[in-house]
């Protein structure tokens, strides 16, 4: 993990090829989406446990960040709950995709918060991903049920806190000698506690139907939550942006490849030209302005 760290663009790259399965294995736990989301932090916690543990991080930290940290959790709780919903109405790959945009939103979040300049390259990646987008959804109107149009508003919903979490995730990790495993573990009980409760709440079932669901479930919990995001939080403030950005491309780019290779999802030449050209935009809007 500590080599991973010291070559944070290696460490990248691996974080974003294990991020890109996550939709998969979602997908393969035939759960609720809430209860996947549940499983997710839950399992996640519990592997981050050991660790911190074993790296003495059982200290007291300051409020702050630790509010930080909670907020963290209840941002992400919503990010899980939304982008779990829209995988079931639009597929994973898509649901990936449309979470990416809160490129997008940082951007405009970096200009009106922190008085960044937009560059030309960003005033063209956002109509082009709306293009995009049009023609993976589909030219024919038709098609857009009211399911499907459920599906991208929750993707929406996904990006918008899941820039929301990544603001809060780089003030938190701002400071010297932060843990590496402590924050995690903070943010992925808080964020348990909170879909645990709406799963209560709304009288779902935590039962796991099976051993396959129960093997899906841990390694989304133990790779995607508590590995990747252990690697790629301590490792992209140490990466330039445009090169950051190029890497995470591989994410939606691979999570949509694992659902028409898995779960066989039509998709035309039209179809892979609108993904071509949202992640071309998506790279566009996360490199610096010209």
């Amino acid at each position: 993990m500590m080599t991973l760290v010291s070559r944070p663009v290696a460490g990248i790259f691996l974080g974003a090829i294990i991020i890109s399965f996550s939709s998969v294995m979602v997908a393969l736990s035939h759960v609720n989406p809430i209860i996947s989301a549940f499983y997710r932090v839950f399992f996640g916690c519990l592997f981050l446990l050991v660790p911190c543990a074993l790296n003495k991080e059982f200290k007291q930290i300051g409020l702050k960040p630790c509010l930080m940290a909670v907020g963290c959790g209840l941002v992400f709780a919503l990010d899980l709950i939304s982008w779990h919903f829209c995988i079931g109405y639009v597929g994973p790959g898509l649901a990936t995709i449309l979470g990416n945009l809160q490129v997008f939103i940082m951007a405009l979040a970096g200009a009106l918060l922190f008085k960044e300049k937009l560059g030309p390259a960003y005033m063209i990646a956002l109509p082009l991903a709306i293009w995009g987008l049009y023609m993976i959804i589909g030219m024919d109107m038709a098609q857009l049920t009211p399911k499907y149009l459920t599906g991208v508003g929750l993707g929406v919903i996904t990006a918008l806190s899941y820039s929301v979490f990544l603001l809060l995730m780089r003030i938190v990790h701002s400071g010297n000698n932060v843990p590496m495993f402590l924050y995690q573990v903070i943010i992925t009980g808080f964020c348990a506690l909170i879909i645990g409760s709406i799963a209560v709440f709304t009288g779902r079932s935590f039962v796991i139907p099976n051993f396959s669901s129960l093997t899906a479930l841990a390694g989304l919990g133990l790779l995607s939550q508590g590995l990747a995001w252990v690697i790629i939080s301590h490792c992209l403030p140490r990466v330039d942006t445009s090169r950051a950005g190029l890497i995470l491309l591989l994410q939606p780019a691979l999570s949509f490849v694992w659902d028409v290779v898995f779960f066989d999802r039509l998709t035309g030449m039209m179809g892979w030209l609108g993904v071509s050209i949202v992640l071309a935009a998506i790279y566009m809007g996360m490199m610096r302005r010209a």
